[in-house]
């Protein structure tokens, strides 16, 4: 079974596969360092679903060299509708480096998941915007060897390679190979709080607390004692503001399920009002139709009785004249009438005429001279049939 058939297999249970299965086709091309996988994930609530996720490393430029972040991103089975949860999966020689765009935890919150639209956003724009935030702000960084080794901001081995030369494998280095030093990340607690050295660009997370005028949380920073040491008010304060932004993160999912919920909500309600409008006016043609066909069975009802009466004063009659059973409404009508009776009764003379010939009744000298006439009067009559039939709007 191909790549695109074991994707397609793990599709079966989302809502739009077809789509889900272009974005996750697309980004393992652009990516050759991640692959597909369908394992079990694990909601806040305890919800267990089997989702599909990427796992693997992308590529991120830092201080002029590339190195390769791990990552898991799961797509929920509503892919692409909502945006997916992504994570930093750190080696067991590295440290999660808290910040703005990662927690404690590895999960990753950047403006691109917030504002993810079904039609705009994708996995590719999504692992751009993780490599350029991580360019700046770097999610992991190694873990001490002995106690005079200081954390550097990228772990020494596995996933953080220098960039590859002609000699190097571009995901990861051999053995032997050396590193130049890299920024030591000196003072705080856990490699999050605390002042950066002095070879260190990154700024000192702070665990959030009141909103800044620029934006970001800001809240007690253990640098401004000047001594680095982690005190009890210090751990009390980190946890304090963790538990905070914890909270205000689950508020933040259950109010952005909440709106989803009432968006499709508002959906289903427009599309059950087009629905109802359709309906009334379905009702409505019926009823219509109802009204015409009532009038159309009173019409026939009194064309019935009329025609009933009819009959009833026909069978009273003892004989019926001929002339007077046809009455028309118009002399143009009575010359119509009139001319077609006489051309019948042509018609009807002519062919006597013939059957007294073949019984040898008349001559044929007497026969021909009679047809004659007959044939140019039933001619007249017929020129005047026709035209009696244009005056009066008859199809000819």
């Amino acid at each position: 079974m191909s790549k695109m058939e074991d994707i397609g297999r793990m599709l079966v249970n989302y809502i739009d596969p077809t789509a889900t299965k272009k974005d996750v086709v697309d980004c393992l091309k652009q990516y050759k360092a991640l692959a597909c996988r369908y394992e079990e994930y694990v909601f806040n609530d305890g919800t267990v679903k089997q989702l599909l996720n990427l796992q693997g490393t992308i590529p991120v430029r830092y201080k002029g060299n590339t190195y390769h972040i791990p990552i898991c991103i799961w797509l929920l089975d509503t892919h692409p509708r909502y945006a997916p949860i992504c994570y930093v999966k750190p080696t067991s020689d590295m440290h999660i480096k808290v910040s703005m765009y990662v927690d404690h935890n590895g999960k990753i919150y950047l403006p691109y998941l917030h504002d993810w639209t079904p039609m705009q956003s994708d996995l590719l724009g999504l692992i751009h915007v993780m490599i350029v935030t991580f360019g700046e702000f770097p999610p992991v960084y190694s873990k001490p060897k002995q106690s005079k080794e200081q954390a550097t901001p990228y772990p020494t081995q596995s996933f953080m390679p220098q960039p590859p030369t002609s000699t190097q494998s571009p995901y990861g280095p051999f053995p032997g190979q050396q590193f130049p030093p890299y920024p030591p990340a000196t003072g705080g607690y856990g490699g999050g709080y605390g002042q950066p050295g002095a070879g260190s660009s990154y700024p000192p997370y702070m665990p959030p607390s009141m909103p800044t005028p620029s934006g970001y949380n800001a809240g007690y920073n253990p640098s401004t004692q000047g001594t680095g040491t982690i005190t009890e008010e210090h751990i009390k304060a980190s946890l304090v503001s963790a538990v905070e932004d914890k909270l205000k993160r689950r508020i933040q999912e259950k109010v952005n399920q909440c709106q989803a919920e009432i968006q499709t909500l508002k959906r289903t309600k427009q599309e059950l009002n087009e629905g109802q409008s359709k309906i009334n006016d379905i009702i409505g043609r019926l009823e219509r139709d109802e009204q015409e066909l009532t009038k159309s069975i009173a019409v026939l009802k009194d064309k019935d009785q009329e025609l009933e009466r009819a009959l009833e004063s026909l069978e009273k009659v003892d004989g019926i004249d001929v002339d007077e059973a046809v009455t028309t409404t118009a002399p143009l009508y009575k010359q119509l009438l009139n001319a077609y009776a006489e051309e019948a009764a042509i018609e009807d003379a002519v062919y006597f005429m013939g059957e007294a010939l073949r019984s040898g009744v008349i001559d044929l000298e007497v026969f021909l001279k009679n047809v004659r006439q007959l044939s140019r009067k039933q001619f007249m009559l017929r020129a005047l049939m026709q035209k009696c039939r244009q005056k009066a709007g008859f199809n000819a």
